[in-house]
């Protein structure tokens, strides 16, 4: 799901137990002799943690429509894609809308974010402060409200008001009537747009440098302000993504290549298996391109006319586990800070994070910055972020391994819906 940059874990890990141990024993309120000698250091982690939020935050609106219009763009010039497309992007948005619900409704069930005290992450009057703005945004969040800033009036006010539903829905219809205009004037803006994209992976590969020290500030500021009991919510964390997981690539995905495509589950698991390690070790869609294109069109049977198309798109565009992800995250911050969220302000966080899941697939850190999108949209603090990013690169693992599985499922369901009989045959298997 990133770039083939990748970030060093070991540094990342380090600077997890770091902030874990520092920040525990900074804990605001530890006094030693009688004198609170930690109550300095507070500010001190929450300047340099908001720094590394805000560096994070700065490519969100250019490097999210620079995508979906790139991105929508080439789907649309494709000429080949015809009747194969209708079917891929079918099953793309209908599998990660499955996957956004499973996620809700683990999250909504195991309530992982209500163990936290929401004093221990923000002061009574930030919280005040804070809840009477949600109030003002689930006020204008009714679905009429929601489909307005879905079309927003003028698009210069949604870049300056950072509203993500009507500069995602701008990009989506730009991208596409790009891909309609022959002529050199839409192949100079679909470049310009290519060029913005670059810069902004370029940018944000320079944030991400600084990832272990942000890393450091977010976890030492959680661990600070409620010790080391976070740990226990962070767990109820951690299992509920991972049920969601495992509930949608053991039962959900499975019973599709079952009912639809006719074949057998444990032999797709079985042909899949390279590609899934790769993508878990390397927590990148993109680094295991080759092995998953590999995996399908050898060990699972699909044609390379079908495996051609259907899995280097899906690497750029079909994000379940991400989605997933990103859903869960915004509603445990959500909890965290004590925060009831009508049926609606739901729904808008099903379907941000089924666009902007799409909008930053193959960036660094994609889901921090889609979720960025999801928090800023809502009215939710960015920096609820540090309450969990201390177990991000392990779950970025497990994203990325569910995503590649995601892919090759889409292959194969497409390859069966176009009559091919050999797919998963057991003499091409064998």
């Amino acid at each position: 799901m990133t770039s083939k940059k990748r970030q060093s874990p070991w540094k990342v890990l380090i600077a997890i137990a770091l902030g874990i141990i520092i920040g525990d024993c900074t804990q605001q309120g530890k006094s030693i002799f009688g004198i609170d000698l930690f109550s300095s250091l507070h500010p001190f982690y929450e300047f340099f943690g908001s720094l590394f939020i805000n560096a994070l935050t700065l490519v969100v609106i250019p490097l999210v429509a620079s995508s979906v219009i790139t991105g929508i763009a080439r789907i649309g010039d494709q000429k080949s894609v015809g009747r194969l497309g209708l079917k891929m992007v079918t099953f793309y948005i209908s599998t990660t809308l499955l996957a956004i619900l499973i996620g809700l409704f683990f999250v909504n069930i195991i309530g992982p974010g209500l163990s936290i005290t929401p004093e221990h992450v923000s002061s009574s009057a930030d919280l005040t402060d804070m809840k009477h703005q949600l109030v003002e945004t689930h006020a204008n969040h009714r679905f009429s409200e929601l489909l307005l800033k879905i079309i927003p009036s003028n698009i210069f006010a949604a870049f300056a008001k950072t509203e993500m539903l009507g500069i995602i829905f701008f990009s989506l219809l730009f991208g596409y009537c790009i891909s309609k205009v022959k002529s050199h004037f839409s192949q100079t803006v679909l470049d310009f747009a290519k060029g913005i994209f670059q810069i902004m992976i370029e940018f944000t590969h320079v944030v991400i440098k600084f990832l272990p020290i942000g890393v450091f500030f977010l976890v030492a500021k959680t661990m600070s302000e409620t010790g080391l009991h976070s740990l226990y919510s962070l767990g109820l964390f951690t299992v509920t993504i991972f049920l969601g997981f495992i509930f949608f690539t053991l039962v959900a995905l499975p019973l599709l290549l079952k009912w639809i495509a006719k074949v057998s589950p444990v032999r797709h698991f079985k042909a899949m298996t390279p590609a899934i390690i790769t993508a878990f070790s390397t927590s990148s869609s993109s680094a295991t391109l080759p092995i998953t294109i590999d995996c399908v069109e050898k060990r699972a049977g699909v044609s390379n006319r079908i495996c051609s198309l259907v899995i280097p798109l899906g690497t750029s565009l079909n994000m379940s586990g991400s989605a997933l992800y990103e859903c869960v995250a915004a509603m445990f911050i959500a909890q965290a800070y004590g925060i009831e969220l009508s049926f609606v302000t739901q729904f808008s966080i099903v379907l941000l994070a089924l666009i902007s899941s799409i909008g930053v697939a193959g960036v660094p850190s994609a889901s921090l910055v889609a979720l960025i999108v999801i928090l800023k949209t809502i009215g939710l603090p960015i920096d609820g972020i540090g309450l969990f990013i201390a177990v991000d690169r392990l779950l970025d693992m497990c994203r990325t391994a569910v995503n590649v599985f995601s892919d090759s499922c889409c292959a194969v369901l497409v390859a069966r819906s176009e009559g091919e009989k050999s797919v998963l045959a057991k003499k091409v298997f064998d």
